[in-house]
């Protein structure tokens, strides 16, 4: 899969930080996005969009990015999903405890915009 056929979910409660994200998804390249506030309006967003790789924050209210991880991990459609953490959570305990959920990369916050994009093709 090229990365500009990514369908990106972003999951973030933070509506600057979505917006953050997506602009800078577009500016590496990545056209194709929805979005969710928690992790209950992300799991609705993958019932309606084809979506193929997922940026997720882990504190959410309703449903935190953990929480999400692990639900969508448990159903055999989303198994293999690359889902990209980022959060300001960086402690190695947070880093395993994602890892074990099943998280496929890790960015802890701020991130630049060279890091999203090495994170995003080192996980494809």
């Amino acid at each position: 899969m090229s990365s500009q056929d990514l369908f990106i979910l972003v999951v973030d409660d933070s509506p600057t930080m979505r917006r953050i994200i997506k602009n800078t998804l577009e500016r590496i390249g990545h056209k194709h996005s929805v979005e969710a506030a928690n992790g209950k309006e992300a799991l609705e967003m993958l019932k309606l969009h084809d979506v193929n790789f997922i940026i997720t924050d882990w504190n959410m209210p309703e449903m935190n990015g953990l929480e999400f991880v692990t639900e969508i991990r448990s159903q055999a459609d989303y198994q293999d999903m690359p889902v990209l953490m980022i959060t300001t959570r960086g402690m190695k305990d947070d880093v395993l405890q994602a890892v074990q959920a099943g998280v496929s990369n890790y960015i802890v916050k701020p991130f630049t915009p060279e890091t999203l994009e090495q994170k995003i093709n080192k996980i494809l």
